[in-house]
């Protein structure tokens, strides 16, 4: 059973231009682009900024003359950041990680409050491994940068004026107006990784500048492995985390409350790592060896150079754009019985330009989980007839099929380009 696909339409808006900057992951590069070409916006260009893994990625692509690529292998995210702003030529710079996969109307719903004035900085919501559940909604930064929740309207953009405080906007999934860039400085490359995009936020909001939470404009982050961290999240190097604080606290602490700020972290940290070990994702001998290097990094971050940061007015290079076509979305319902089978149709399907939303439901409790196939470019949910797909649902609940089908189309209608009465 299909969905009646919705007319396709680009989205036409302020041009944009997108960031990924990548390193050491070029599968995960190669999944996010895939996802990119889905987007339905104009005019939009996508900027590279990886290692030489990520860049023959990126010349792998049947889109790769479209791409803007920028050579880039230190491990520093916020300079190469900055290399992503200086080759952007559109009004607003948006940003994704290369293990994230944007939904197909990211960019519309994102880009909605660009044109309001005073709003310099919007970001949207972000779900997690499993394509249901959140990382991260709206958060608010308080004066010592921690964030806190903030309680927003789930569907409407929220401006925020800068007297309220900082708004805290999640790296992969985030964008600037370019001339506020350039005023702010871009990013502060003191910032190897960590607190890159929080120390920018409260500049932003120093500034006078608002911050839009966008709920619909959504993203699929999966925090896939890097120097830092495993796949499961198990911290792997804490250098960077000390560092980074050491120098946001230098930046944006007074003198006199930077050190108990500071034993306050660490013991957090401590705890943190305690309940890894715990679950058993550390040994006991990687405890000690973990806060060693958060003091490290903590001690470099106290000595690192703080200097004043420029982004080039002019782009270096003209705009570019991404050759975005209009697509239909459309939802094949199948059984697990027949998933082999529509999966190959729902790929036919999307090979012929359309967005793909493959469910397939059994009869059970199952949770529902939602992940882009970066092989087939398909959008594929499984789960159980009862099971839950949101957060407040019950763990069971009696429901037809039918009637299940339609709810989980209209759960991501607007996300993902369905309008809510086009299933049957």
């Amino acid at each position: 059973m299909t969905t009646t696909p919705v007319s396709a339409t680009l989205e036409s808006g302020v041009p944009v231009s997108i960031v990924i900057v990548s390193r050491n992951r070029p599968e995960a590069l190669r999944r996010c682009l895939t996802g990119v070409e889905l987007l339905q916006y104009a005019p939009f260009e996508v900027i590279v900024v990886a290692d030489p893994a990520g860049i023959t990625v990126a010349r792998d692509m049947v889109f790769a003359e479209a791409l803007k690529l920028v050579t880039y292998d230190r491990p520093n995210i916020s300079a190469a950041r900055n290399l992503g702003i200086a080759e952007a030529a559109g009004e607003v710079v948006a940003f994704i990680d290369d293990d994230a996969v944007p939904e197909p109307l990211w960019l519309r719903h994102l880009l909605e409050p660009a044109q309001r004035p005073g709003v310099a900085a919007m970001t949207g919501f972000v779900r997690g491994r499993n394509g249901i559940s959140f990382q991260y909604r709206a958060r608010q930064l308080n004066a010592l940068g921690e964030p806190e929740n903030l309680d927003v309207d789930p569907e409407t953009p929220s401006i925020l004026p800068p007297a309220r405080g900082a708004i805290k906007t999640e790296g992969t999934n985030m964008a600037f107006r370019r001339d506020v860039l350039v005023e702010v400085g871009g990013f502060d490359p003191a910032f190897h990784y960590y607190l890159d995009e929080t120390d920018l936020n409260m500049r932003l909001a120093r500034a006078g500048h608002a911050t839009a939470i966008v709920p619909l404009a959504e993203v699929h982050h999966g925090f896939a492995a890097n120097a830092m961290r495993s796949a499961n999240r198990v911290p792997r190097d804490l250098f960077d985390i000390g560092a980074s604080w050491a120098v946001f606290h230098r930046k944006h602490l007074a003198p006199q409350d930077r050190a108990a700020q500071w034993a306050y972290l660490r013991a957090a940290e401590r705890r943190r790592l305690l309940r890894h070990l715990i679950s058993g994702g550390l040994e006991p001998s990687d405890v000690p060896r973990l806060l060693r290097r958060l003091d490290e990094g903590h001690a470099e971050g106290l000595k690192r150079p703080i200097v004043s940061t420029t982004v080039p007015r002019t782009t270096n290079s003209p705009f570019c754009p991404f050759p975005a076509r209009p697509r239909r979305s459309v939802a094949i319902f199948t059984r697990p019985i027949k998933l082999a089978r529509d999966r190959a149709k729902a790929a036919k399907q999307a090979q012929a330009g359309e967005i793909v939303t493959l469910i397939s439901l059994s009869p059970t409790a199952l949770y529902h989980r939602v992940a882009f196939d970066p092989t087939h470019a398909i959008w594929l949910q499984t789960g159980g007839i009862f099971g839950k797909s949101a957060r407040d649902d019950a763990v069971f609940r009696l429901r037809r099929r039918c009637d299940r089908l339609k709810r989980e189309v209209k759960r991501v209608a607007r996300q993902r380009g369905f309008s809510d009465d086009r299933s049957r």
